[in-house]
């Protein structure tokens, strides 16, 4: 359950990365409006569902840490890659996006004493290879120069540091409680913080002018890679290890270049297929290495 969670969530967020650049480039809105609009649709969906769920009560002390929460798992992680997405292309932000779960193995190893095995950094490294080769040789190997802009790297990498911290930092307090309770309360705090930045840009967004296929990309942004995919990352959180849940991060360049393939802006080689190969088998050996932590564990 814990791996389908995951890697389900990631499809979404590699798919979300076309859909992003889209709306970045075309929707004339801020990077802040946006997010306010996923806090709250996607925060109003979350308190929706709790309605016809068992009730859980959450002491003050946990309302302050999953404030802390909504901000290092939703609203730096979020805005950081709206304004990522519009300074990169889809390829090279993915390419970024790989340094995830070698944060988060040292966050996991620093606050919850996770060992860095021969194993775990072995499948780190294959699947960080892979997926450098794929990235490298669909943006070089044409002869279309990259698009990314130094800035476009900055928030990439802020991005993915913050995002490492709340996997590796936030485990234990969302295994407390449903993905429902926790979600409902990290949206409320994260919408609350993202009030006073976006109300100075509201006034000057014609929404008029946005064109219709992107209020479409909009509601997919919302609705699946924000409720659906902000469902399933606790799930896998509360399933599997930090590293393991950010290992299937991979999927997201996969995916990404997928999409660009079935649209016609790329096409499928030997590299993408080798490169596709290596992700998935680092994935195996970073699992592999937690499998036989554990059996090790119960003789």
């Amino acid at each position: 359950m814990g791996h389908a969670a995951a890697a389900a969530a990631y499809v979404i967020f590699g798919i979300n990365v076309v859909v992003c650049r889209d709306i970045a480039t075309d929707g004339g809105i801020e990077p802040i409006v946006l997010f306010a609009m996923r806090a709250l649709v996607a925060g109003g969906l979350f308190w929706l569902v709790s309605f016809f769920m068992p009730k859980e009560r959450v002491p003050w002390k946990d309302l302050l840490k999953l404030a802390g929460a909504g901000f290092l798992g939703l609203f730096m992680p979020q805005l950081t890659f709206l304004h990522a997405i519009a300074h990169t292309t889809p390829v090279d932000l993915s390419v970024m996006s790989t340094t995830t779960p070698i944060f988060t193995m040292f966050v996991a190893a620093i606050f919850l004493r996770e060992p860095i095995t021969w194993k775990k950094a072995l499948g780190v490294a294959l699947s960080f290879g892979g997926i450098l080769w794929l990235i490298l040789q669909s943006t070089f190997g044409g002869n279309g120069a990259s698009e990314t802009e130094p800035i476009g790297i900055m928030f990439c990498f802020a991005n993915y540091t913050v995002f490492a911290l709340y996997l590796g930092t936030c485990r234990n307090l969302i295994a407390r409680y449903s993905v429902v309770t926790s979600m409902k309360w990290m949206f409320l705090f994260s919408f609350i913080l993202a009030i006073p930045f976006a109300l100075p840009h509201l006034s000057a967004t014609n929404f008029t002018a946005v064109p219709d296929y992107v209020w479409w990309e909009i509601g997919f942004m919302i609705f699946f890679s924000t409720f659906i995919a902000y469902y399933l990352i606790p799930v896998g959180q509360q399933r599997i290890r930090p590293t393991l849940v950010s290992m299937y991060g991979y999927l997201q360049p996969i995916i990404a270049i997928a999409v660009a393939i079935w649209t016609g802006m790329d096409r499928l080689t030997f590299t993408k297929i080798l490169a596709a190969l290596l992700v998935f088998t680092g994935v195996w050996v970073v699992n592999q290495s937690r499998a036989a932590a554990q059996t090790k564990k119960t003789t």
